[in-house]
């Protein structure tokens, strides 16, 4: 008889991811040198991100019995944010179970939470600063993080909510981070089914109770916006919602690689940006590129809302001898003799 249907699907996720990191990581035959004595590679290692939750528990198991036959390490790292009394006990207790299962190397990281962009951006930051830690001490080509279709649904609602643009509706891309470090295999897969797999093997779970605090907008959304917009809409929005995500990506990609093409043909011989050739460009092309020379100048990324790019624009559409637009990070924009200068003010 044959593993439980949500443990089949969760283990199937994690086969094909692993699939792809053997073959991006594959040493390639050229490199070796052929007249001297070589050792093999070791085989690659990759990690989950455990919180002890039924995501990440769910998709620690499957690592754990996919990994061995495919020839790679397989280790576990887990969080402590420190935001909860306990926290540090509970954060050795996953250390515990991923242990159990196999795992190794494991580890507990204790981050402090800082305020920036508020509490759940804040542990956000924080919890990638670790793992991106995590990975280059013990050599990790890759992090599975246990983000599922519910939370890519959350997250487009977010996006929509804040009127971020198409790149913020296109929510958490399947392969993220740098060099492609961060890996979600769940995201085809709905929050039931991990839950499922969990209970199927009787592995223990955790309900961070911060998943139900109403003070904490992704929960709101989660326990009373979506059911709400289910209620109204029927059932099958988080499909559509996880369906427009992957759309939106694709949209945002291709305008991207349109934005990169054409940044060089609207710079003058000194590298400065000409508002003429700017304004003959599509408005989502052409904001891309003052995205991109923003964030160049020293904007963080994180605090270059939409409503920035947008005042930005106005000095290459609506020019009416406005001055000088104040960005985050100290960046100011303005215009000077036809020209769109970006700098730290």
């Amino acid at each position: 008889m044959g593993p439980h249907p949500a443990v089949a699907a969760i283990r199937l996720a994690v086969r094909r991811v692993l699939h792809d990191i053997l073959i991006e990581h594959a040493p390639g035959s050229a490199d070796l040198p052929r007249d001297v004595p070589h050792d093999p590679p070791p085989p690659p290692l990759v990690l989950v991100a455990c919180s002890g939750g039924a995501d990440s528990m769910a998709l620690a198991s499957a690592l754990a019995f996919e990994a061995p036959k495919l020839g790679i390490r397989a280790g576990g790292i887990t969080v402590d944010h420190g935001l909860q009394s306990g926290s540090d006990l509970r954060a050795d207790e996953v250390v515990g179970r991923l242990v159990d299962l196999g795992l190794t190397p494991t580890e507990s990281i204790a981050v402090t939470v800082g305020r920036d962009g508020g509490p759940e951006a804040a542990a956000r930051d924080a919890r990638y600063a670790a793992l991106d830690a995590a990975a280059r001490r013990h050599g990790a080509c890759a992090i599975l993080l246990g983000h599922t279709r519910d939370d890519q649904a959350e997250t487009v609602l977010l996006g929509l909510a804040r009127g971020s643009g198409i790149r913020s509706l296109s929510g958490m891309a399947a392969v993220s981070g740098a060099g492609g470090r961060y890996r979600r295999p769940f995201l085809q897969l709905d929050r039931q089914t991990a839950r499922k797999a969990c209970m199927a093997q009787s592995l223990p779970v955790w309900d961070d109770p911060h998943n139900a605090d109403p003070a904490y907008t992704r929960s709101r959304l989660r326990h009373e916006g979506l059911p709400a917009l289910e209620k109204a809409l029927g059932k099958g929005v988080v499909e559509a919602l996880a369906r427009t995500a992957q759309l939106s990506r694709d949209d945002a990609d291709a305008l991207d690689v349109w934005a990169g093409q054409a940044e060089a043909s609207v710079r003058d011989a000194a590298g400065l940006l000409e508002c003429a050739k700017l304004y003959a460009l599509p408005p989502a092309v052409r904001r891309r590129i003052l995205r991109r020379a923003a964030i160049e100048a020293g904007a963080p990324a994180g605090s270059l809302f939409a409503r920035h790019i947008e005042e930005v624009d106005r000095l290459i559409t609506g020019w009416r001898g406005q001055g000088a637009i104040n960005l985050p990070g100290k960046v100011v924009a303005q215009r000077q003799g036809g020209r769109l200068v970006i700098r730290q003010g």
